[in-house]
């Protein structure tokens, strides 16, 4: 356990333990009103800020912070125009956002192996800015998310209630994405572009088969998140695997455990 002893593995573990908290407890909030793809949307859009970052040599995850944000301002106008057809509104960034990282990686040819970092991750290289920002991330989002449970639980389960009850519903559904890139934004370095909604998604899928209420749900996706990242951290540094890979591949093998038990469990039942 040698590991445990070098700096850049505690940062990793730290940072890790960090978003293992926020990612999947917005991520419940956003599977159970059927938008788990919001995830992958506003990472997709980050990398493009990513890029245009290392282009312009301004902080990147800032950077992609600030398009995320404004991604999740497009989102919500867009789903206010197509209310039928909502998820048009996910398709619709998801594609400007790929298009437009596609066209920063051309300009900037010369960063590409370090924007790989963000697409895949790079947990290992996370440095005190990055935990700083990581922090303050975390720190928001519990507060903002614990301040406003109720609120959000009504919004999730019955959006017309809510609005019924004098909710103001798009205040929260802003709050949320605006939450919710957030997260993204500083866990691209940990997981990348292309894994960060598996933490979103699968401690919530894992949740929907293991909980038996909304509150057990709160406790399990974040439980499941924690042992995924930490296990998944020690396993990659000791047989040098990707972190962020074995990580995601850790929580399929937790849902599919769940949902071969549950499975067993109503055979003998």
């Amino acid at each position: 356990m040698e590991i445990l002893t070098l700096e850049f593995f505690q940062r990793a573990l730290i940072g890790g333990i960090l978003i293992g908290v926020t990612a999947p407890l917005l991520g419940l909030f956003l599977v159970l009103r059927r938008l788990s793809m919001i995830g992958d949307t506003l990472s997709h859009v980050s990398i493009a800020g990513v890029a245009l970052g290392f282009l312009i040599g301004v902080y990147p995850i800032a950077v992609g912070l600030v398009f995320a944000l404004a991604a999740s301002f497009a989102i919500e106008k867009l789903r206010k125009a197509y209310k039928t057809y909502a998820e048009l509104s996910i398709a619709i960034i998801m594609s400007g956002g790929v298009a437009l990282a596609s066209l920063l990686f051309t300009l900037g040819k010369s960063f590409n192996m370090t924007v790989t970092d963000y697409m895949f991750g790079s947990i290992y290289t996370l440095n005190n800015t990055d935990l700083i920002v990581i922090g303050v991330v975390t720190a928001v989002v519990l507060v903002l998310l614990f301040m406003h449970m109720k609120e959000l639980f009504l919004l999730t389960f019955d959006e017309e209630a809510a609005a019924v009850n004098g909710l103001p519903v798009r205040y929260y559904n802003l709050m949320m994405s605006v939450l919710t890139a957030l997260v993204i934004s500083a866990s691209i370095k940990i997981l990348g572009a292309l894994l960060v909604s598996a933490l979103l998604t699968i401690p919530a899928a894992c949740s929907l088969v293991a909980a038996r209420s909304f509150r057990q749900s709160v406790f399990t996706v974040v439980i499941i998140s924690e042992v995924a990242v930490i296990a998944g951290l020690l396993i990659a540094g000791v047989w040098n695997l990707a972190p962020g890979a074995t990580i995601v591949l850790l929580l399929i093998v937790i849902l599919l455990l769940l949902l071969v038990g549950r499975v067993r469990f109503r055979i003998s039942g």
